[in-house]
């Protein structure tokens, strides 16, 4: 079982603000911080975001996939619409993704950093 995940970024000041905003729909929020590190989570950090000034952005083929779940379908489409609206780049529009699971609703994006960011949650009555 995974307790937590962190990821690199190359400004934690900027970071931090972006990830707050797309975080919030999925109830999670910075409960930790240092100067060079913010975790994020629901009431410990499950999320971290350490920063590597001195990182170059990774090329669209690289970078961490992490994928968070979301309470429902509309936090999922608040996650990419949040991301977006800070400047993401989307990977993904939300919607069903058949491929995975008859119930799998996600939606994809990538950070100024290249960090491939998903949020998903699973539908009982899909098909």
């Amino acid at each position: 079982m995974i307790d937590h995940v962190s990821i690199a970024v190359r400004d934690i000041k900027a970071s931090a603000r972006f990830y707050e905003a797309l975080l919030a729909p999925l109830g999670m929020t910075p409960v930790r911080a240092s100067p060079k590190s913010v975790g994020f989570g629901k009431t410990y950090p499950e999320f971290w975001i350490n920063e590597r000034a001195q990182q170059k952005p990774l090329p669209e083929d690289a970078g961490a996939h992490v994928a968070l779940r979301a309470p429902d379908t509309k936090a999922v489409d608040a996650f990419h619409a949040a991301a977006l609206a800070a400047g993401a780049h989307s990977d993904g529009a939300p919607g069903m993704r058949h491929e995975y699971s008859p119930h799998y609703y996600a939606a994809f994006i990538r950070d100024w950093d290249g960090n491939r960011i998903e949020a998903v949650t699973f539908l009982k009555d899909a098909k």
